[in-house]
């Protein structure tokens, strides 16, 4: 008796546990939601009172000449954020310690990678007596800090960040010097004629060397070595020179207080509450709450609902003057209709757009398609979501015969893809499948008509009209690394059909070397094979360049003569071989073996350049035979034979997702 009330007992437990874990299962996501809306309402209500408290700041007291506009610009991990993080807390802005590191980097994504992927704007508050001392009390100056990305993909929206400053502190780590970020920043900032105040960072490493970056400066950039700021971000050593050479050597910007209103927009992102927050730098005129304003690139109007700063959370403030910075809030509904470049004026005024504007230029298409098929849904509403914050992403549905329904994208760049994915995965929890990333080329027939091609399914592959040209986008690469490392890279960009255009020494220990390069090389894995063969030390950047005339192909991969629509690729002629047979020889290991035979071919046209085979399971039908006429014996086998070729009539081939997921990676 004693043993069946304790087994009772246990059974009771573990029912007991069971209920727990289902109760647990099915409303730990419901309290979870209910905690995330509370906690967002707590957020919201605490920065609508710290913003009522922040509210009595009065913009009219700092016009053009006490306003400063400056970015900072670097290469990866050369301490621009730490470096926007402490002028921050020297400003009183955020307090000391009790602010997030990389204050203005807010995205998972951003703190992971150690990037800047969204713009960011901080205003700050300081006293200087610009004269040096002349017995009068020390104005207080506004100074917008304007946080860019400062990767190549992102270098429109730099662009126009830039257009908003008028001045930028270039940041060069002193230890390694200047890299090809480096380059490209400084070439974007010279051309937007702005002030270049450079800043020499982490001189407290041991290694640091700020002697031989001044020199670089000087042979690279023509900028004075005594002109240079020598700094530390990390333990704070020079800071205190930063804000005032910015005062000094920045002029105020340029605009007329008495001339009609017009703004450009910078950025924008969605919030639930208050729909899309806009961020502005007003050129000229006055911007106050409850103006009517329209857009110059669509032409819809709207009402300025709310108008502040960032000081350095959204601080109402009910005007903006001219040459500052802010935010607005004007009831648009989609980060569709917020493009960044854009002019924004009062909706009755006449007035000329500021110069410069263009829409998104998509360079990456990927096909994009859930793990599971029947998560269609799910990626879709993900995707919707975080569209709302990026409108740079271009979507249009599709249908794979190969993965079923998803959609085809379009990115700025490679690192902009890869950003959206990972968004889409850790803000989403959507699991996708990407395959490889294909550049937009332009097919011209015989017929003098042309097609864009941004995804290779779509060219036909037996056109009625002979192609006459085809053109691909090119780039201009800059690559920095070290002089024992020269051959390799030559090789290399050789390899990729680079053409090279400049070649120097920064000084004695590195090189400095520009190619104009296909975009296609570059896309699947050509940084990955720099960094191998450079071990690690190699910078690179890139930037937009013109089409180019070249030799393309579409080649087909074929599974028992059913055309793969998923993988079919555009290669130049020349590598179709090498091309062709990697395909079918990776699909060979792959695929999983079938009760019939698997024919693998690539294909040009109707030209097969590589094959492999599957041989089928064969069942052993002479098992049951001991011995007797070998006419019984053949006919089994023949029989069997017969059998495997209406199989494979029949038959279908599926690449298991996980082997496509690997198999997308050849380029």
């Amino acid at each position: 008796m004693g043993y069946l009330s304790k087994a009772s007992k246990t059974l009771r437990q573990s029912n007991y546990l069971s209920l727990l874990r289902n109760f647990n299962s099915n409303f730990n996501p419901l309290i979870n939601r209910i905690t995330h809306q509370r906690h967002a309402l707590f957020c919201s209500q605490s920065r609508q009172n710290s913003s009522k408290e922040k509210s009595t700041i009065d913009l009219n007291q700092y016009p053009p000449e006490l306003v400063r506009n400056f970015s900072i610009i670097a290469h990866v991990d050369h301490g621009k954020s730490t470096l926007a993080d402490r002028l921050l807390e020297l400003t009183g802005t955020i307090k000391k310690g009790h602010g997030q590191p990389q204050y203005l980097d807010k995205l998972q994504v951003e703190r992971e990678r150690g990037i800047t992927v969204k713009a960011q704007t901080a205003t700050m508050f300081y006293k200087h007596n610009i004269d040096g001392g002349d017995g009068k009390e020390s104005p207080n100056f506004l100074l917008n800090l304007i946080d860019t990305p400062g990767h190549v993909d992102f270098s429109y929206e730099v662009s126009r960040s830039l257009a908003a400053c008028q001045g930028v502190l270039l940041v060069v780590d002193a230890a390694q010097g200047v890299q090809a970020q480096t380059v490209a920043n400084f070439y974007l900032a010279f051309e937007s004629n702005l002030t270049i105040v450079p800043v020499i960072n982490k001189i407290d490493q041991p290694t640091a060397d700020p002697d031989r970056v001044k020199a670089q400066l000087k042979s690279m950039f023509d900028l004075d070595p005594s002109d240079a700021l020598l700094t530390s971000a990390k333990t704070g050593q020079g800071l205190e020179k930063v804000l005032p050479a910015v005062i000094e050597r920045i002029a105020p910007p340029p605009g007329r207080s008495s001339s009609p209103l017009r703004m450009l927009l910078l950025d924008s992102y969605y919030d639930e509450y208050k729909g899309v927050i806009c961020h502005v730098a007003i050129v000229d005129g006055v911007l106050r709450k409850g103006d009517k304003i329209s857009s110059a690139a669509t032409g819809q109007s709207y009402e300025a609902l709310d108008i502040g700063i960032m000081h350095p959370e959204l601080t109402p403030t009910g005007i903006l003057l001219t040459g500052q910075v802010g935010y607005v809030v004007s009831g648009m509904r989609s980060t569709k209709e917020a493009r960044v470049g854009d002019t924004i004026y009062h909706t009755r005024s006449a007035v000329e757009p500021l110069p410069g504007f263009k829409p998104a230029k998509h360079m990456v298409f990927s096909g994009l398609y859930p793990a599971d098929g029947s998560d269609f849904e799910a990626l879709n509403h993900a995707i919707e979501r975080l569209m709302c914050n990026d409108a740079s992403v271009s979507i249009t549905k599709e249908t794979s015969t190969a993965l079923g329904l998803g959609f085809r994208c379009g990115f700025l760049g490679l690192l902009h893809m890869d950003v959206f994915h990972q968004r889409l995965e850790q803000e989403y929890g959507a699991h996708v499948i990407s395959t490889v990333p294909t550049v937009p080329y332009i097919f011209e027939y015989s017929d003098g008509s042309k097609l864009e091609v941004q995804n290779p399914a779509s060219l036909p592959s037996n056109p009625k009209q002979r192609v006459t040209a085809c053109w691909e986008p090119t780039v201009i690469a800059t690559i920095i690394i070290p002089s024992e490392y020269v051959g390799p890279v030559i090789t290399l960009v050789s390899e990729r059909r680079g053409q090279q255009l400049e070649h120097s020494f920064i000084d004695s220990q590195r090189v400095f070397m520009k190619y104009r390069m296909p975009l296609r090389e570059i896309v699947v894995d050509f940084y990955n094979e720099l960094k191998s063969i450079t071990s690690g030390y190699a910078s690179f950047d890139y930037e937009d360049s013109d089409y180019q005339l070249a030799d393309l192909v579409k080649l087909d991969v074929l599974l028992n003569g059913q055309p793969v629509d998923a993988m079919a690729t555009i290669v130049h002629n020349m590598k179709a071989y090498r091309v062709g047979r990697e395909l079918t020889e990776k699909l060979k290991k792959v695929i999983d073996r079938q009760m019939f035979e698997i024919t693998i071919q690539a294909a040009i046209g109707s030209k097969v350049i590589a094959r492999e085979t599957i041989s089928a399971l064969r069942k052993n039908v002479l098992a049951k035979c001991y011995g007797g006429d070998v006419t019984r014996k053949r006919k089994l086998l023949e029989k069997q034979k017969e059998g495997k070729k209406r199989m494979k009539r029949v038959g279908s081939v599926d690449i298991p997702q996980e082997a496509f997921h690997e198999l997308l990676k050849v380029s």
